[in-house]
Protein backbone atom coordinates (compact mmCIF):
# COMPACT_ATOMS: atom_id res chain seq x y z
CA UNK A 1 0.00 0.00 0.00
CA UNK A 2 1.57 3.33 -0.97
CA UNK A 3 1.14 7.08 -0.24
CA UNK A 4 -0.70 7.98 2.76
CA UNK A 5 -2.71 5.84 5.22
CA UNK A 6 -5.81 6.31 7.46
CA UNK A 7 -6.75 4.81 10.40
CA UNK A 8 -9.76 2.70 10.77
CA UNK A 9 -11.41 1.04 13.86
CA UNK A 10 -14.74 -0.57 14.86
CA UNK A 11 -14.60 -0.68 18.58
CA UNK A 12 -16.95 -3.02 20.43
CA UNK A 13 -17.37 -4.29 24.15
CA UNK A 14 -15.22 -7.26 23.15
CA UNK A 15 -13.43 -6.35 20.10
CA UNK A 16 -11.49 -3.57 18.86
CA UNK A 17 -11.07 -4.25 14.93
CA UNK A 18 -8.52 -2.26 13.55
CA UNK A 19 -7.42 -1.51 9.81
CA UNK A 20 -5.61 0.68 7.22
CA UNK A 21 -7.34 2.12 4.03
CA UNK A 22 -5.25 3.72 1.02
CA UNK A 23 -6.01 6.35 -0.75
CA UNK A 24 -9.17 4.97 -2.91
CA UNK A 25 -11.12 3.19 -0.23
CA UNK A 26 -8.74 -0.37 -0.31
CA UNK A 27 -8.49 -1.59 3.27
CA UNK A 28 -5.21 -3.67 4.75
CA UNK A 29 -4.45 -5.46 7.63
CA UNK A 30 -7.16 -5.83 8.95
CA UNK A 31 -6.67 -7.20 12.87
CA UNK A 32 -9.00 -7.83 15.53
CA UNK A 33 -7.54 -7.15 19.06
CA UNK A 34 -9.10 -8.22 22.81
CA UNK A 35 -10.04 -5.30 24.36
CA UNK A 36 -9.90 -6.61 27.21
CA UNK A 37 -6.05 -7.11 27.01
CA UNK A 38 -5.37 -3.10 27.21
CA UNK A 39 -5.68 -1.05 29.59
CA UNK A 40 -6.51 2.13 27.17
CA UNK A 41 -7.82 2.49 23.97
CA UNK A 42 -4.87 4.39 23.24
CA UNK A 43 -2.65 1.52 24.11
CA UNK A 44 -4.36 -0.57 22.00
CA UNK A 45 -4.19 1.87 18.90
CA UNK A 46 -0.80 2.07 19.64
CA UNK A 47 -0.19 -1.92 19.75
CA UNK A 48 -1.84 -2.21 16.52
CA UNK A 49 0.39 0.23 14.57
CA UNK A 50 3.04 -1.28 15.93
CA UNK A 51 2.66 -4.60 14.76
CA UNK A 52 1.73 -2.80 11.72
CA UNK A 53 4.95 -1.18 10.88
CA UNK A 54 6.59 -4.37 11.73
CA UNK A 55 5.06 -5.78 9.01
CA UNK A 56 6.49 -2.66 6.86
CA UNK A 57 3.38 -0.46 6.94
CA UNK A 58 4.22 3.06 7.09
CA UNK A 59 2.11 3.73 9.40
CA UNK A 60 4.36 6.44 10.55
CA UNK A 61 2.37 9.10 7.82
CA UNK A 62 -1.26 8.37 9.13
CA UNK A 63 -2.51 11.82 9.65
CA UNK A 64 -6.83 11.30 9.71
CA UNK A 65 -8.53 8.32 11.87
CA UNK A 66 -11.62 7.05 12.65
CA UNK A 67 -13.28 5.47 14.95
CA UNK A 68 -16.88 4.08 15.45
CA UNK A 69 -17.49 3.01 18.72
CA UNK A 70 -20.58 1.07 20.64
CA UNK A 71 -21.63 3.96 23.08
CA UNK A 72 -22.91 7.51 22.39
CA UNK A 73 -20.98 10.03 21.31
CA UNK A 74 -22.13 13.60 22.48
CA UNK A 75 -19.38 15.28 23.64
CA UNK A 76 -15.38 14.82 23.66
CA UNK A 77 -15.50 12.54 26.81
CA UNK A 78 -16.36 8.83 26.02
CA UNK A 79 -17.03 6.60 28.71
CA UNK A 80 -18.03 3.48 27.21
CA UNK A 81 -21.11 1.46 28.98
CA UNK A 82 -19.75 -2.09 27.93
CA UNK A 83 -16.66 -1.78 28.85
CA UNK A 84 -13.83 -0.34 31.08
CA UNK A 85 -12.61 2.10 28.61
CA UNK A 86 -12.90 6.01 28.81
CA UNK A 87 -10.93 9.24 26.83
CA UNK A 88 -10.66 12.20 25.58
CA UNK A 89 -11.27 12.83 22.06
CA UNK A 90 -9.03 15.24 21.40
CA UNK A 91 -6.39 14.09 24.41
CA UNK A 92 -5.93 11.10 22.37
CA UNK A 93 -5.98 12.64 19.12
CA UNK A 94 -2.99 14.82 20.37
CA UNK A 95 -1.27 11.32 22.03
CA UNK A 96 -1.48 9.60 18.94
CA UNK A 97 -0.09 12.38 16.93
CA UNK A 98 -2.93 12.99 14.12
CA UNK A 99 -4.74 15.67 12.47
CA UNK A 100 -8.11 14.79 12.32
CA UNK A 101 -9.68 11.92 14.79
CA UNK A 102 -12.93 11.20 14.42
CA UNK A 103 -15.17 9.38 17.03
CA UNK A 104 -18.64 8.40 15.89
CA UNK A 105 -21.44 6.25 17.18
CA UNK A 106 -20.68 2.26 15.81
CA UNK A 107 -24.47 2.27 14.83
CA UNK A 108 -24.65 5.53 12.61
CA UNK A 109 -21.19 4.30 11.08
CA UNK A 110 -23.03 0.69 9.87
CA UNK A 111 -25.81 2.86 8.63
CA UNK A 112 -23.36 5.35 6.97
CA UNK A 113 -22.06 2.12 5.26
CA UNK A 114 -25.17 1.29 2.99
CA UNK A 115 -24.62 3.09 0.24
CA UNK A 116 -21.67 1.85 -0.25
CA UNK A 117 -22.07 -1.97 0.42
CA UNK A 118 -21.23 -4.26 -2.76
CA UNK A 119 -23.44 -6.57 -4.23
CA UNK A 120 -21.70 -9.50 -2.70
CA UNK A 121 -21.69 -7.55 0.82
CA UNK A 122 -26.20 -8.10 1.44
CA UNK A 123 -28.17 -11.01 0.63
CA UNK A 124 -31.98 -10.12 -0.72
CA UNK A 125 -35.03 -11.46 1.41
CA UNK A 126 -38.04 -11.38 -0.42
CA UNK A 127 -38.95 -8.75 -3.28
CA UNK A 128 -39.25 -5.32 -3.99
CA UNK A 129 -36.98 -2.48 -5.66
CA UNK A 130 -34.94 0.36 -3.99
CA UNK A 131 -35.31 3.43 -5.08
CA UNK A 132 -32.67 5.81 -5.54
CA UNK A 133 -31.56 8.48 -3.73
CA UNK A 134 -34.47 7.79 -1.11
CA UNK A 135 -34.17 7.10 2.47
CA UNK A 136 -32.64 3.55 3.79
CA UNK A 137 -33.80 2.20 7.06
CA UNK A 138 -31.00 -0.33 9.27
CA UNK A 139 -31.95 -2.26 12.15
CA UNK A 140 -29.34 -4.58 14.16
CA UNK A 141 -30.16 -6.96 16.72
CA UNK A 142 -27.77 -8.13 18.65
CA UNK A 143 -26.67 -7.55 22.60
CA UNK A 144 -29.30 -4.38 22.54
CA UNK A 145 -31.09 -3.38 19.09
CA UNK A 146 -29.83 -0.99 17.47
CA UNK A 147 -31.85 1.46 14.97
CA UNK A 148 -30.65 3.96 12.70
CA UNK A 149 -30.71 4.85 8.53
CA UNK A 150 -29.10 7.91 6.16
CA UNK A 151 -31.09 9.89 4.60
CA UNK A 152 -29.35 11.35 0.88
CA UNK A 153 -28.11 14.96 1.18
CA UNK A 154 -27.30 15.69 -2.11
CA UNK A 155 -24.78 14.57 -4.85
CA UNK A 156 -22.84 11.96 -3.47
CA UNK A 157 -23.75 13.04 -0.07
CA UNK A 158 -25.57 10.84 3.07
CA UNK A 159 -26.60 11.60 6.60
CA UNK A 160 -26.41 9.16 9.17
CA UNK A 161 -29.46 9.31 11.84
CA UNK A 162 -28.52 8.48 15.56
CA UNK A 163 -31.31 7.42 17.88
CA UNK A 164 -32.47 4.92 20.30
CA UNK A 165 -35.05 3.22 18.29
CA UNK A 166 -34.54 0.25 20.11
CA UNK A 167 -36.33 1.23 23.21
CA UNK A 168 -39.16 1.71 21.62
CA UNK A 169 -42.78 -0.08 23.17
CA UNK A 170 -42.79 -3.54 21.75
CA UNK A 171 -46.67 -3.48 20.34
CA UNK A 172 -47.40 -7.79 19.72
CA UNK A 173 -49.39 -8.87 16.08
CA UNK A 174 -51.15 -12.05 17.79
CA UNK A 175 -52.38 -13.93 20.67
CA UNK A 176 -49.09 -15.59 21.41
CA UNK A 177 -46.93 -12.53 21.11
CA UNK A 178 -49.56 -10.56 23.89
CA UNK A 179 -48.88 -13.31 26.10
CA UNK A 180 -45.37 -13.60 26.23
CA UNK A 181 -46.03 -9.37 26.55
CA UNK A 182 -47.72 -10.03 29.45
CA UNK A 183 -45.74 -12.09 31.02
CA UNK A 184 -42.74 -9.56 30.81
CA UNK A 185 -44.30 -6.75 31.88
CA UNK A 186 -44.76 -8.67 35.37
CA UNK A 187 -40.99 -8.52 35.29
CA UNK A 188 -40.24 -5.65 33.71
CA UNK A 189 -43.29 -3.35 33.60
CA UNK A 190 -41.85 -1.21 30.11
CA UNK A 191 -41.44 -3.94 27.71
CA UNK A 192 -38.97 -2.04 24.45
CA UNK A 193 -38.77 -3.71 21.36
CA UNK A 194 -34.82 -4.49 22.56
CA UNK A 195 -36.25 -6.49 25.48
CA UNK A 196 -37.55 -9.14 22.90
CA UNK A 197 -35.04 -8.12 19.47
CA UNK A 198 -31.57 -8.92 21.72
CA UNK A 199 -29.14 -12.25 22.93
CA UNK A 200 -31.35 -11.67 25.71
CA UNK A 201 -34.44 -11.26 24.06
CA UNK A 202 -33.76 -14.39 22.70
CA UNK A 203 -33.70 -15.76 25.99
CA UNK A 204 -36.88 -14.24 27.56
CA UNK A 205 -39.13 -15.08 24.31
CA UNK A 206 -37.60 -18.84 25.36
CA UNK A 207 -38.98 -18.42 28.95
CA UNK A 208 -42.25 -16.52 27.93
CA UNK A 209 -43.00 -19.97 25.81
CA UNK A 210 -42.04 -22.57 27.53
CA UNK A 211 -41.39 -21.58 31.06
CA UNK A 212 -37.39 -22.67 30.77
CA UNK A 213 -34.09 -20.87 31.12
CA UNK A 214 -31.84 -21.60 28.55
CA UNK A 215 -29.00 -18.91 27.13
CA UNK A 216 -29.14 -17.80 23.60
CA UNK A 217 -26.15 -19.78 22.12
CA UNK A 218 -27.79 -22.86 23.19
CA UNK A 219 -31.30 -21.52 22.07
CA UNK A 220 -30.10 -20.80 18.46
CA UNK A 221 -28.16 -24.11 18.48
CA UNK A 222 -30.46 -26.56 19.12
CA UNK A 223 -32.70 -24.42 16.52
CA UNK A 224 -30.55 -24.90 13.80
CA UNK A 225 -29.59 -28.61 14.59
CA UNK A 226 -33.39 -29.65 15.02
CA UNK A 227 -32.76 -30.60 17.95
CA UNK A 228 -35.73 -29.07 19.88
CA UNK A 229 -39.17 -27.65 18.51
CA UNK A 230 -39.31 -25.59 21.72
CA UNK A 231 -36.19 -23.28 20.31
CA UNK A 232 -37.00 -23.59 16.90
CA UNK A 233 -40.55 -22.23 17.73
CA UNK A 234 -38.33 -19.10 19.95
CA UNK A 235 -36.55 -18.51 16.59
CA UNK A 236 -39.34 -18.43 14.41
CA UNK A 237 -40.84 -16.24 16.96
CA UNK A 238 -37.68 -13.52 17.38
CA UNK A 239 -37.59 -13.53 13.56
CA UNK A 240 -41.54 -12.69 12.70
CA UNK A 241 -41.00 -9.91 15.60
CA UNK A 242 -37.78 -8.81 14.11
CA UNK A 243 -40.12 -8.73 11.09
CA UNK A 244 -42.94 -6.22 12.55
CA UNK A 245 -40.24 -3.83 14.26
CA UNK A 246 -38.18 -3.63 10.62
CA UNK A 247 -41.79 -3.14 8.55
CA UNK A 248 -42.16 -0.07 11.75
CA UNK A 249 -38.77 1.58 10.84
CA UNK A 250 -39.68 1.64 7.08
CA UNK A 251 -42.57 3.20 7.42
CA UNK A 252 -41.32 6.04 9.97
CA UNK A 253 -38.44 6.37 8.02
CA UNK A 254 -39.92 5.69 4.67
CA UNK A 255 -37.49 3.95 3.59
CA UNK A 256 -38.03 3.33 0.31
CA UNK A 257 -34.13 2.71 -0.71
CA UNK A 258 -34.31 -0.21 1.32
CA UNK A 259 -34.34 -1.67 4.79
CA UNK A 260 -31.47 -3.81 5.97
CA UNK A 261 -30.45 -6.07 8.95
CA UNK A 262 -27.22 -5.72 10.75
CA UNK A 263 -26.40 -7.46 14.24
CA UNK A 264 -24.83 -10.30 15.33
CA UNK A 265 -28.03 -12.41 15.96
CA UNK A 266 -29.70 -12.36 12.26
CA UNK A 267 -26.30 -14.00 9.82
CA UNK A 268 -25.93 -16.82 12.27
CA UNK A 269 -29.54 -17.74 11.92
CA UNK A 270 -28.79 -18.99 8.52
CA UNK A 271 -31.69 -20.33 6.70
CA UNK A 272 -33.89 -20.20 10.25
CA UNK A 273 -33.93 -16.45 9.00
CA UNK A 274 -33.84 -15.73 5.38
CA UNK A 275 -36.48 -18.41 5.38
CA UNK A 276 -38.90 -17.46 8.28
CA UNK A 277 -41.81 -15.09 8.35
CA UNK A 278 -39.46 -12.34 8.59
CA UNK A 279 -40.64 -11.11 5.21
CA UNK A 280 -44.09 -11.58 5.53
CA UNK A 281 -44.38 -9.62 8.73
CA UNK A 282 -42.67 -6.62 7.50
CA UNK A 283 -45.30 -6.61 4.59
CA UNK A 284 -47.95 -6.98 7.38
CA UNK A 285 -48.81 -3.33 7.77
CA UNK A 286 -52.80 -3.69 6.34
CA UNK A 287 -53.64 -1.11 4.40
CA UNK A 288 -49.80 0.01 3.82
CA UNK A 289 -49.21 -3.41 2.38
CA UNK A 290 -48.58 -2.83 -0.87
CA UNK A 291 -45.96 0.52 0.39
CA UNK A 292 -44.18 -2.08 2.08
CA UNK A 293 -43.80 -4.90 -0.33
CA UNK A 294 -42.26 -2.39 -2.72
CA UNK A 295 -39.27 -1.84 -0.45
CA UNK A 296 -36.56 -4.54 -0.52
CA UNK A 297 -34.94 -5.82 2.49
CA UNK A 298 -31.21 -7.40 2.64
CA UNK A 299 -29.32 -9.27 5.33
CA UNK A 300 -25.31 -7.51 5.31
CA UNK A 301 -23.32 -10.49 4.81
CA UNK A 302 -19.83 -8.13 4.58
CA UNK A 303 -17.90 -9.06 7.65
CA UNK A 304 -17.06 -5.53 8.85
CA UNK A 305 -19.36 -3.17 7.26
CA UNK A 306 -18.86 -0.51 10.23
CA UNK A 307 -15.28 0.11 9.05
CA UNK A 308 -16.53 1.09 5.54
CA UNK A 309 -19.23 3.20 6.92
CA UNK A 310 -16.51 5.17 9.36
CA UNK A 311 -14.16 5.61 6.00
CA UNK A 312 -17.03 7.55 4.29
CA UNK A 313 -17.54 9.81 7.89
CA UNK A 314 -13.48 10.15 7.75
CA UNK A 315 -13.53 11.61 4.20
CA UNK A 316 -16.59 14.02 4.48
CA UNK A 317 -14.69 15.40 7.43
CA UNK A 318 -11.36 15.35 5.93
CA UNK A 319 -13.29 17.24 2.46
CA UNK A 320 -14.51 19.73 4.99
CA UNK A 321 -11.41 20.67 6.61
CA UNK A 322 -9.93 23.93 5.19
Amino acid sequence: MNGELRLLADIGGTNARFALEARGGQFADVEVLACADYATLDDAMRAYLGRAAGRALAVDIVRHAAIAIANPVEDDQVSMTNHHWSFSIEALRLQQGLATLLVVNDFAALAMSLPHLAADGRERIGGGIELANRPIGLIGPGTGLGVSGVIPAGGNRWIALAGEGGHVSFAPANKEEAAILEALWGEYGHVSAERLLSGMGLELIHWALTGKRLDAPAITGAALDGSSSDCRRTVDTFCAILGSVAGNVALTLGATGGMYIGGGIAPRLGKLFTESSFRARFEDKGRLRPYLARIPTYLITEQYPALRGVSAMLSDRVAALP
